[in-house]
C-alpha cells in the first residue's frame, strides 16, 4: 500500500537532510509527538516560522497589521507540509484508538508550546475533512480557500474523459496536444528506478530556473532534495520529461499514492507552446487513468485549469491567534472571506467544460 506521501518520515528526512526546511531557511522543526508506553502513537509536523513564504494560505496582511500595531507576528507556529498545498491528513497515527482525542491532546500540547516560545499564532493548513473536524477546537478559527482538482470518473482512456467535454473544449484540448506533438517532443512518464540521478540533476536545474524567472531566487528546495526523495520514495515519484534531439528540455515532478496524484513542480529551458499544459495536466490525467487513481491534485491557484476539466474544491485551514483583539478582527474577516469563496466556487462551477 502506498500511503499519503507527505506524512511519510522519509519525506521529512529529505526536507531536513537536504537543508530545505530547517532553521536556516526559516523553517525550524519542532514536530509534536504523543507517546504511549515509549511508543510514538501520533506525529504532527510543526515548524516555528520567521516568515510566511512557502505556505499557500496567505497571511501577509495579518503580519503587516500586527507590525503596525506594535506586535511581533514572528515567530509563528505552522502545521503544514512545507511548500506543498496538498489537502490530506496532518497527523500520522500508529493506532486507531481515539484519533479525535489524540488531536485534541496535540492542540493542548501545541498551544502550551506557543505560549512557551511567545508565538503570535498557530496555523494548520490543508487538513482533510476528517482531521478538520478533529481539530474543531473553538479556539481555532476556520478559514476556507479554493483549488481545482481533476476527478477520475472510471475513465478507461483519455478519450473517455474528452468525450465528457463540450465539443468546443474537446477540440481545444486536442488542438493543444497536437501542437505539442508537432514541435517534435518525445514525452516519457518515468517512475521508480526509471528515474536516474541524472534525471534528478536535470530536473533540479529546471526547478531553479523557473524560480529565478518568477522571483529571482533559486526556490525553496535544494538540489539535494530531489536526489534524496528519488532514492527514498522513488516508487511514489513520477517524472514526466519532454526531449528534443535527445536532450531533456522540460519536466514535471509529481508524487502519488494508491488514491491520488499530486502535481508539484515543473521547469523548462525555454518556453514552448502548450508544453506546460501537456506535462503538468494532460500527462497527469493519463497517468491517473492508467493507475486508476481517483483524484489529481495539480496544486494551488490556476483558474485556467477549469476549462481543462479541473473542478473547484473547497480547502480548509485552522488558525489560533494569541492576541484577543486581532483574533476577533481576523474572525470577522474570515466570515466575509467565506462568502467570497462561495461566490467564486459558484462562478467556477458555471465555467466547467462538461457536457452534462
Amino acid at each position: 500500500m502506498a500511503d499519503y506521501p507527505f506524512l511519510d518520515p522519509r519525506f521529512f528526512a529529505a526536507l531536513e537532510t537536504s537543508r530545505s526546511a530547517v532553521a536556516a531557511t526559516g523553517w525550524t522543526p519542532c514536530h509534536q509527538r504523543i507517546f504511549r508506553e515509549q511508543r510514538e502513537i501520533a506525529f504532527m509536523p510543526l515548524y516555528s516560522k520567521s516568515h510566511s513564504m512557502g505556505e499557500y494560505v496567505f497571511d501577509w496582511s495579518w503580519a503587516d497589521a500586527y507590525r503596525r500595531a506594535g506586535f511581533d507576528y514572528y515567530p509563528k507556529l505552522l502545521t503544514a507540509i512545507p511548500f506543498t498545498p496538498a489537502t490530506g491528513p496532518r497527523v500520522r497515527f500508529a493506532t486507531t484508538d481515539n484519533p479525535s482525542m489524540l488531536c485534541q491532546a496535540l492542540v493542548e500540547q501545541t498551544l502550551d508550546y506557543a505560549e512557551e516560545i511567545g508565538a503570535s499564532s498557530w496555523h494548520l493548513l490543508f487538513p482533510d475533512d476528517q482531521q478538520l473536524e478533529w481539530f474543531g477546537d473553538p479556539r481555532l478559527l476556520h478559514r476556507q480557500g479554493v483549488q481545482y482538482h481533476w476527478f477520475n470518473r472510471d475513465y478507461g482512456h483519455f478519450d473517455d474523459f474528452l468525450d465528457q467535454l463540450t465539443s468546443r473544449k474537446r477540440k481545444m484540448l486536442r488542438r493543444e496536444r497536437r501542437q505539442v506533438e508537432g514541435q517534435g517532443f518525445t514525452i516519457e512518464r518515468l517512475t521508480g528506478e526509471q528515474i536516474t540521478a541524472e534525471h534528478w540533476q536535470r530536473f533540479a536545474l529546471f526547478y531553479q530556473r523557473t524560480y529565478l524567472k518568477r522571483s529571482g531566487s533559486t526556490g525553496y528546495l535544494t538540489p539535494a532534495f530531489f536526489d534524496l526523495i528519488g532514492k527514498a520514495m522513488g516508487d511514489q515519484c513520477l517524472l514526466v520529461t519532454a526531449s528534443r534531439d535527445g536532450n531533456i528540455v522540460a519536466a514535471a515532478f509529481y508524487l502519488f499514492d494508491d488514491h491520488n496524484l499530486y502535481g508539484r513542480y515543473w521547469g523548462c529551458l525555454q518556453e514552448f507552446d502548450f508544453l506546460h499544459f501537456e506535462l503538468c495536466y494532460y500527462q497527469g490525467i493519463e497517468f491517473a487513468i492508467e493507475r486508476r487513481l481517483a483524484k489529481f491534485d495539480a496544486g494551488a491557484q490556476g483558474e485556467h485549469k477549469i476549462m481543462r476539466g479541473f473542478e473547484p474544491v473547497r480547502t480548509h485551514s485552522r488558525h489560533w491567534i494569541a492576541q484577543p483583539d486581532f483574533r476577533r478582527a481576523i474572525a470577522r474577516f474570515l466570515t466575509e472571506e467565506a462568502s467570497h469563496i462561495q461566490r467564486h466556487m459558484d462562478q467556477a462551477a458555471d465555467l466547467l467544460p462538461f457536457r452534462h
